[in-house]
Protein backbone atom coordinates (compact mmCIF):
# COMPACT_ATOMS: atom_id res chain seq x y z
CA UNK A 1 0.00 0.00 0.00
CA UNK A 2 1.58 3.37 -1.07
CA UNK A 3 0.15 6.32 0.40
CA UNK A 4 1.41 9.82 1.77
CA UNK A 5 0.83 8.97 4.94
CA UNK A 6 1.40 12.31 6.59
CA UNK A 7 -0.69 13.72 3.97
CA UNK A 8 -3.65 11.04 4.89
CA UNK A 9 -3.91 11.78 8.24
CA UNK A 10 -3.74 15.23 8.37
CA UNK A 11 -7.29 14.68 6.06
CA UNK A 12 -8.89 12.57 8.25
CA UNK A 13 -7.06 12.47 11.81
CA UNK A 14 -6.11 9.35 13.88
CA UNK A 15 -6.93 6.40 15.51
CA UNK A 16 -7.72 6.10 11.44
CA UNK A 17 -8.65 2.58 9.46
CA UNK A 18 -7.36 2.49 5.69
CA UNK A 19 -8.48 -0.39 3.57
CA UNK A 20 -6.68 -1.26 -0.06
CA UNK A 21 -9.23 -2.04 -2.12
CA UNK A 22 -7.24 -2.80 -5.34
CA UNK A 23 -5.29 -5.41 -2.69
CA UNK A 24 -8.75 -6.98 -1.81
CA UNK A 25 -9.42 -6.85 -5.42
CA UNK A 26 -6.24 -9.48 -5.84
CA UNK A 27 -7.25 -11.20 -3.11
CA UNK A 28 -10.44 -12.05 -4.44
CA UNK A 29 -9.95 -12.68 -8.18
CA UNK A 30 -6.38 -15.12 -7.21
CA UNK A 31 -9.00 -17.28 -5.07
CA UNK A 32 -11.92 -17.15 -7.87
CA UNK A 33 -9.38 -18.57 -10.20
CA UNK A 34 -7.87 -21.22 -8.25
CA UNK A 35 -11.03 -22.29 -8.23
CA UNK A 36 -11.64 -22.15 -12.37
CA UNK A 37 -13.39 -25.14 -13.97
CA UNK A 38 -15.30 -25.90 -11.30
CA UNK A 39 -19.19 -24.22 -10.10
CA UNK A 40 -18.63 -21.96 -7.31
CA UNK A 41 -19.08 -18.97 -4.80
CA UNK A 42 -17.15 -16.52 -2.88
CA UNK A 43 -18.84 -16.11 0.05
CA UNK A 44 -16.91 -13.01 1.96
CA UNK A 45 -17.35 -13.78 5.71
CA UNK A 46 -19.10 -10.13 6.47
CA UNK A 47 -17.78 -10.47 10.19
CA UNK A 48 -14.04 -10.02 9.43
CA UNK A 49 -14.49 -6.26 8.33
CA UNK A 50 -18.26 -5.37 7.66
CA UNK A 51 -18.09 -1.78 6.24
CA UNK A 52 -20.97 -1.38 3.52
CA UNK A 53 -17.86 -0.20 1.17
CA UNK A 54 -15.88 -3.21 1.69
CA UNK A 55 -18.71 -5.60 1.12
CA UNK A 56 -20.28 -3.51 -2.00
CA UNK A 57 -16.89 -4.16 -3.52
CA UNK A 58 -16.88 -7.53 -3.08
CA UNK A 59 -20.37 -7.86 -4.28
CA UNK A 60 -19.31 -5.54 -7.30
CA UNK A 61 -16.73 -8.62 -7.86
CA UNK A 62 -19.34 -11.34 -7.75
CA UNK A 63 -18.75 -12.04 -4.26
CA UNK A 64 -21.63 -13.59 -2.14
CA UNK A 65 -22.04 -13.38 1.61
CA UNK A 66 -21.64 -15.27 4.86
CA UNK A 67 -23.30 -13.95 7.54
CA UNK A 68 -23.61 -14.58 11.20
CA UNK A 69 -26.89 -12.58 12.20
CA UNK A 70 -29.90 -11.03 10.51
CA UNK A 71 -27.84 -7.68 10.79
CA UNK A 72 -25.39 -8.90 9.02
CA UNK A 73 -27.54 -10.34 6.37
CA UNK A 74 -28.91 -6.74 5.75
CA UNK A 75 -25.72 -5.08 5.59
CA UNK A 76 -25.05 -7.58 2.71
CA UNK A 77 -28.51 -6.84 1.18
CA UNK A 78 -27.73 -3.04 1.42
CA UNK A 79 -24.12 -3.37 -0.14
CA UNK A 80 -25.65 -4.75 -2.88
CA UNK A 81 -24.58 -8.64 -2.96
CA UNK A 82 -27.54 -10.77 -4.81
CA UNK A 83 -29.82 -12.48 -2.30
CA UNK A 84 -29.14 -16.29 -3.53
CA UNK A 85 -25.73 -15.83 -2.88
CA UNK A 86 -26.00 -14.95 0.77
CA UNK A 87 -25.65 -17.47 3.63
CA UNK A 88 -26.90 -17.27 7.33
CA UNK A 89 -25.05 -19.20 9.69
CA UNK A 90 -24.51 -18.70 13.63
CA UNK A 91 -25.31 -21.25 16.50
CA UNK A 92 -28.36 -18.94 17.98
CA UNK A 93 -30.48 -17.23 15.87
CA UNK A 94 -33.86 -16.41 17.11
CA UNK A 95 -37.47 -16.79 15.36
CA UNK A 96 -37.75 -13.14 14.13
CA UNK A 97 -34.27 -13.60 12.78
CA UNK A 98 -35.02 -16.85 11.08
CA UNK A 99 -38.60 -14.99 10.08
CA UNK A 100 -36.92 -12.24 8.51
CA UNK A 101 -34.71 -14.59 6.81
CA UNK A 102 -36.75 -16.99 5.01
CA UNK A 103 -39.16 -13.64 3.99
CA UNK A 104 -35.79 -11.98 2.21
CA UNK A 105 -35.41 -15.40 0.75
CA UNK A 106 -31.88 -15.63 1.12
CA UNK A 107 -29.99 -18.53 -0.95
CA UNK A 108 -29.97 -20.56 2.65
CA UNK A 109 -30.08 -21.14 6.33
CA UNK A 110 -26.78 -22.95 7.71
CA UNK A 111 -27.94 -24.80 10.85
CA UNK A 112 -25.99 -25.90 14.11
CA UNK A 113 -28.58 -27.97 15.84
CA UNK A 114 -30.87 -30.29 15.39
CA UNK A 115 -33.04 -27.98 18.15
CA UNK A 116 -32.31 -24.87 15.87
CA UNK A 117 -34.04 -27.42 12.95
CA UNK A 118 -37.19 -28.35 14.75
CA UNK A 119 -37.19 -23.96 15.19
CA UNK A 120 -36.53 -23.29 11.80
CA UNK A 121 -39.35 -25.68 10.33
CA UNK A 122 -42.30 -23.95 12.56
CA UNK A 123 -41.15 -20.36 11.23
CA UNK A 124 -41.12 -21.90 8.14
CA UNK A 125 -44.71 -23.72 8.55
CA UNK A 126 -46.03 -20.16 10.05
CA UNK A 127 -45.00 -18.66 6.99
CA UNK A 128 -46.12 -21.14 4.52
CA UNK A 129 -42.68 -21.26 3.05
CA UNK A 130 -40.52 -23.65 2.00
CA UNK A 131 -37.12 -23.22 4.13
CA UNK A 132 -33.50 -23.74 2.27
CA UNK A 133 -30.97 -25.14 4.48
CA UNK A 134 -27.96 -26.30 4.89
CA UNK A 135 -26.02 -28.22 8.15
CA UNK A 136 -22.92 -27.50 9.44
CA UNK A 137 -20.78 -31.06 10.05
CA UNK A 138 -18.49 -31.03 12.89
CA UNK A 139 -15.94 -33.28 11.17
CA UNK A 140 -13.58 -33.38 14.73
CA UNK A 141 -10.40 -32.35 13.33
CA UNK A 142 -7.72 -30.21 15.18
CA UNK A 143 -7.19 -27.28 12.66
CA UNK A 144 -3.89 -26.36 14.51
CA UNK A 145 -4.63 -23.14 15.50
CA UNK A 146 -5.64 -20.69 18.29
CA UNK A 147 -7.92 -22.95 20.65
CA UNK A 148 -10.41 -19.26 20.92
CA UNK A 149 -10.73 -19.48 16.61
CA UNK A 150 -10.75 -23.46 16.49
CA UNK A 151 -14.50 -24.67 15.76
CA UNK A 152 -14.10 -28.07 14.00
CA UNK A 153 -13.65 -30.54 17.41
CA UNK A 154 -16.73 -31.79 19.30
CA UNK A 155 -15.39 -29.30 22.15
CA UNK A 156 -16.31 -26.55 20.48
CA UNK A 157 -20.06 -24.86 20.53
CA UNK A 158 -20.27 -25.19 16.48
CA UNK A 159 -22.07 -28.05 14.25
CA UNK A 160 -23.10 -31.55 14.44
CA UNK A 161 -21.09 -34.94 14.50
CA UNK A 162 -21.51 -37.17 11.87
CA UNK A 163 -24.45 -39.13 12.39
CA UNK A 164 -26.69 -36.56 14.18
CA UNK A 165 -25.82 -34.98 10.76
CA UNK A 166 -27.28 -37.58 8.83
CA UNK A 167 -30.43 -38.01 11.27
CA UNK A 168 -31.10 -34.17 10.72
CA UNK A 169 -30.49 -34.60 6.88
CA UNK A 170 -33.12 -37.76 6.54
CA UNK A 171 -35.48 -35.22 8.53
CA UNK A 172 -35.20 -32.47 6.72
CA UNK A 173 -35.94 -34.28 3.18
CA UNK A 174 -39.30 -35.74 4.69
CA UNK A 175 -40.56 -32.31 5.84
CA UNK A 176 -42.84 -30.60 4.18
CA UNK A 177 -41.13 -26.89 5.03
CA UNK A 178 -37.54 -27.41 5.05
CA UNK A 179 -35.11 -28.39 1.79
CA UNK A 180 -31.78 -29.73 2.69
CA UNK A 181 -29.79 -28.23 -0.25
CA UNK A 182 -26.17 -27.46 1.25
CA UNK A 183 -23.53 -29.35 3.72
CA UNK A 184 -20.97 -26.80 5.48
CA UNK A 185 -18.34 -27.24 7.80
CA UNK A 186 -15.49 -24.71 9.03
CA UNK A 187 -12.84 -26.12 11.53
CA UNK A 188 -11.02 -22.91 12.54
CA UNK A 189 -9.96 -19.56 11.85
CA UNK A 190 -6.34 -18.63 10.72
CA UNK A 191 -5.59 -22.20 9.19
CA UNK A 192 -1.71 -22.11 8.02
CA UNK A 193 -1.92 -26.18 7.84
CA UNK A 194 -3.67 -27.98 4.66
CA UNK A 195 -4.21 -31.50 6.09
CA UNK A 196 -6.81 -30.28 8.50
CA UNK A 197 -8.98 -28.95 5.83
CA UNK A 198 -8.00 -32.22 3.51
CA UNK A 199 -9.12 -34.22 6.04
CA UNK A 200 -11.77 -32.32 6.93
CA UNK A 201 -12.83 -32.10 3.31
CA UNK A 202 -12.86 -35.85 2.36
CA UNK A 203 -15.17 -36.75 5.42
CA UNK A 204 -17.55 -34.44 4.88
CA UNK A 205 -17.77 -35.38 1.24
CA UNK A 206 -18.17 -38.78 1.93
CA UNK A 207 -20.87 -38.37 4.10
CA UNK A 208 -22.93 -36.42 0.61
CA UNK A 209 -22.13 -39.54 -1.25
CA UNK A 210 -23.63 -41.42 1.53
CA UNK A 211 -26.82 -38.53 1.27
CA UNK A 212 -26.83 -38.91 -2.06
CA UNK A 213 -27.16 -42.67 -2.08
CA UNK A 214 -30.68 -42.31 -0.15
CA UNK A 215 -31.62 -39.72 -2.86
CA UNK A 216 -30.96 -36.03 -0.66
CA UNK A 217 -29.77 -34.33 -3.13
CA UNK A 218 -27.14 -32.10 -1.95
CA UNK A 219 -26.40 -29.25 -4.37
CA UNK A 220 -24.18 -26.55 -2.11
CA UNK A 221 -20.56 -28.25 -0.73
CA UNK A 222 -19.61 -25.31 1.95
CA UNK A 223 -15.90 -26.06 3.00
CA UNK A 224 -16.32 -22.58 5.33
CA UNK A 225 -12.99 -20.66 5.56
CA UNK A 226 -9.97 -19.99 7.77
CA UNK A 227 -7.37 -19.54 4.99
CA UNK A 228 -4.31 -18.06 7.16
CA UNK A 229 -3.15 -14.91 6.64
CA UNK A 230 0.98 -13.55 7.13
CA UNK A 231 0.78 -11.24 10.67
CA UNK A 232 4.46 -12.24 11.21
CA UNK A 233 6.51 -14.77 9.15
CA UNK A 234 3.65 -17.76 9.10
CA UNK A 235 3.84 -20.02 5.95
CA UNK A 236 0.44 -19.80 4.54
CA UNK A 237 -1.33 -22.11 2.34
CA UNK A 238 -1.46 -21.14 -1.43
CA UNK A 239 -5.09 -21.03 -3.26
CA UNK A 240 -4.47 -23.11 -5.54
CA UNK A 241 -3.25 -25.89 -3.11
CA UNK A 242 -6.66 -24.76 -1.09
CA UNK A 243 -8.71 -25.48 -3.54
CA UNK A 244 -7.14 -28.61 -5.02
CA UNK A 245 -7.32 -30.20 -2.28
CA UNK A 246 -11.41 -29.46 -2.38
CA UNK A 247 -11.46 -31.05 -5.39
CA UNK A 248 -10.08 -34.43 -4.87
CA UNK A 249 -12.23 -34.93 -2.11
CA UNK A 250 -15.55 -33.71 -3.56
CA UNK A 251 -14.52 -35.56 -7.16
CA UNK A 252 -17.49 -37.02 -8.80
CA UNK A 253 -19.90 -34.99 -7.05
CA UNK A 254 -21.97 -32.39 -8.89
CA UNK A 255 -21.97 -29.60 -6.00
CA UNK A 256 -21.32 -25.71 -6.31
CA UNK A 257 -18.45 -25.48 -4.30
CA UNK A 258 -18.71 -22.20 -1.33
CA UNK A 259 -15.99 -20.82 0.59
CA UNK A 260 -16.18 -18.21 3.09
CA UNK A 261 -13.19 -16.23 3.30
CA UNK A 262 -12.97 -13.14 5.52
CA UNK A 263 -9.60 -12.93 6.90
CA UNK A 264 -7.98 -13.85 3.82
CA UNK A 265 -9.97 -11.17 1.62
CA UNK A 266 -9.31 -8.45 4.21
CA UNK A 267 -6.57 -8.69 6.89
CA UNK A 268 -3.65 -7.32 5.47
CA UNK A 269 -5.48 -4.75 3.29
CA UNK A 270 -5.78 -2.91 6.40
CA UNK A 271 -3.63 -0.63 8.53
CA UNK A 272 -4.58 1.16 11.81
CA UNK A 273 -2.83 4.72 12.59
CA UNK A 274 -2.44 6.07 15.78
CA UNK A 275 -0.23 8.94 17.13
CA UNK A 276 2.07 8.94 19.47
CA UNK A 277 0.98 10.79 23.05
CA UNK A 278 4.26 10.31 24.95
CA UNK A 279 6.76 7.70 26.60
CA UNK A 280 6.98 6.54 29.48
CA UNK A 281 9.45 4.68 31.39
CA UNK A 282 8.95 2.93 34.98
CA UNK A 283 12.08 2.07 36.38
CA UNK A 284 13.67 0.97 33.18
CA UNK A 285 10.49 -0.11 31.22
CA UNK A 286 9.58 1.76 28.24
CA UNK A 287 5.79 2.53 27.69
CA UNK A 288 5.03 4.59 24.43
CA UNK A 289 1.29 5.56 24.96
CA UNK A 290 -0.89 6.45 21.80
CA UNK A 291 -4.18 7.48 21.30
CA UNK A 292 -5.34 4.81 19.90
CA UNK A 293 -6.93 1.86 22.09
CA UNK A 294 -8.22 -1.70 22.81
CA UNK A 295 -11.81 -0.73 22.08
CA UNK A 296 -10.17 0.14 18.13
CA UNK A 297 -8.12 -3.04 17.65
CA UNK A 298 -8.55 -5.45 20.54
CA UNK A 299 -6.92 -8.49 18.60
CA UNK A 300 -3.90 -8.41 20.83
CA UNK A 301 -5.49 -8.20 24.22
CA UNK A 302 -8.56 -11.12 23.28
CA UNK A 303 -5.88 -13.01 21.56
CA UNK A 304 -2.81 -12.39 22.65
CA UNK A 305 -2.18 -11.85 18.61
CA UNK A 306 0.93 -10.32 17.06
CA UNK A 307 0.40 -7.52 15.06
CA UNK A 308 3.60 -5.50 13.23
CA UNK A 309 4.32 -2.24 14.63
CA UNK A 310 6.73 0.38 13.50
CA UNK A 311 7.52 4.34 13.18
CA UNK A 312 6.75 6.26 10.57
CA UNK A 313 9.84 8.72 9.49
CA UNK A 314 11.52 8.33 12.81
CA UNK A 315 14.70 7.43 12.83
CA UNK A 316 17.58 6.56 15.84
CA UNK A 317 18.44 3.22 17.57
CA UNK A 318 15.13 1.49 18.53
CA UNK A 319 14.81 0.16 22.32
CA UNK A 320 12.03 -2.33 23.50
CA UNK A 321 8.50 -0.92 24.29
CA UNK A 322 5.31 -1.80 24.87
CA UNK A 323 2.79 0.49 22.91
CA UNK A 324 -0.62 1.00 25.03
CA UNK A 325 -3.29 3.83 24.78
CA UNK A 326 -5.25 5.39 27.14
CA UNK A 327 -8.04 2.31 27.75
CA UNK A 328 -8.48 1.91 31.56
CA UNK A 329 -7.33 -1.72 31.21
CA UNK A 330 -3.89 -3.25 31.75
CA UNK A 331 -4.96 -5.17 29.09
CA UNK A 332 -4.91 -2.15 26.61
CA UNK A 333 -1.77 -2.64 24.62
CA UNK A 334 -1.21 -3.05 21.22
CA UNK A 335 1.93 -4.83 21.55
CA UNK A 336 4.72 -5.66 24.16
CA UNK A 337 8.84 -5.04 23.78
CA UNK A 338 8.24 -3.73 20.20
CA UNK A 339 11.47 -2.09 18.89
CA UNK A 340 10.74 1.49 18.17
CA UNK A 341 13.06 4.26 17.72
CA UNK A 342 12.94 7.37 20.56
CA UNK A 343 9.74 8.76 19.92
CA UNK A 344 7.60 12.29 20.58
CA UNK A 345 4.34 13.66 20.83
CA UNK A 346 2.72 13.54 17.16
CA UNK A 347 4.90 10.79 16.14
CA UNK A 348 2.94 8.49 14.03
CA UNK A 349 2.38 4.50 14.49
CA UNK A 350 1.18 2.33 11.94
CA UNK A 351 -0.38 -1.32 13.19
CA UNK A 352 0.01 -3.60 10.20
CA UNK A 353 -2.51 -6.00 9.31
CA UNK A 354 -5.46 -4.52 10.71
CA UNK A 355 -8.28 -4.66 7.96
CA UNK A 356 -9.97 -8.22 9.86
CA UNK A 357 -11.38 -8.04 12.94
CA UNK A 358 -10.21 -4.73 13.64
CA UNK A 359 -13.11 -2.09 12.98
CA UNK A 360 -15.96 -4.72 13.54
CA UNK A 361 -14.57 -5.76 16.70
CA UNK A 362 -14.01 -2.16 17.84
CA UNK A 363 -16.63 -0.85 20.99
CA UNK A 364 -17.25 2.61 23.11
CA UNK A 365 -16.03 1.75 26.21
CA UNK A 366 -14.51 4.55 28.33
CA UNK A 367 -16.76 6.61 26.07
CA UNK A 368 -14.48 6.49 22.70
CA UNK A 369 -15.56 7.31 20.21
CA UNK A 370 -15.05 4.77 16.78
CA UNK A 371 -11.94 5.93 14.24
CA UNK A 372 -12.68 6.73 10.64
CA UNK A 373 -11.92 3.89 7.94
CA UNK A 374 -10.82 5.50 4.45
CA UNK A 375 -10.96 3.18 1.33
CA UNK A 376 -7.52 3.81 -1.08
CA UNK A 377 -8.60 2.20 -4.86
CA UNK A 378 -6.96 3.63 -8.18
CA UNK A 379 -4.31 5.97 -5.92
CA UNK A 380 -7.44 7.82 -4.78
CA UNK A 381 -8.42 7.86 -0.99
CA UNK A 382 -11.67 8.54 -0.15
CA UNK A 383 -14.03 8.08 3.15
CA UNK A 384 -16.19 5.54 3.90
CA UNK A 385 -17.38 5.77 7.92
CA UNK A 386 -17.25 9.14 9.47
CA UNK A 387 -15.23 9.42 12.54
CA UNK A 388 -17.89 8.85 15.36
CA UNK A 389 -18.96 11.76 17.93
CA UNK A 390 -20.18 12.37 21.39
CA UNK A 391 -23.54 12.90 20.13
CA UNK A 392 -23.05 9.96 17.86
CA UNK A 393 -22.67 7.67 20.64
CA UNK A 394 -25.65 8.86 23.35
CA UNK A 395 -28.35 9.63 20.57
CA UNK A 396 -30.25 6.73 21.93
CA UNK A 397 -30.21 7.80 25.74
CA UNK A 398 -30.81 11.37 25.39
CA UNK A 399 -34.21 10.89 25.20
CA UNK A 400 -34.58 9.28 28.71
CA UNK A 401 -33.11 12.12 30.50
Amino acid sequence: MKIDTKALVEKYGTPLYVYDFDYITNRYTTLKDAFSGKKSIINYAVKANSNLSVIAHLAKLGAGADCVSIGEVNRALTAGVDKYKIIFSGVGKRDDEIREALQKDILMLNLESEAEMKRVELVAKELGKEARISIRVNPNIDPQTHPYISTGLHENKFGVEIDMAKRMYIYANKSEFLNPVGIHFHIGSQLTKLDPIRESAQIVADLVRSLKAIKIDIKFFDVGGGIGVVYDDEVTIAASDYTQAIFRATKGLDVTLLCEPGRYMVANAGVFFTKVLYEKNNDGKRFVIVDGGMNDLIRPSLYDAYHKIEAIGVEGEKTPADVVGPVCESGDFFGKDVPLPPLEHNDLLVVHSAGAYGFTMASNYNTRAKPAEVALQDGEDRLIRERETYEDQVRLELKYL
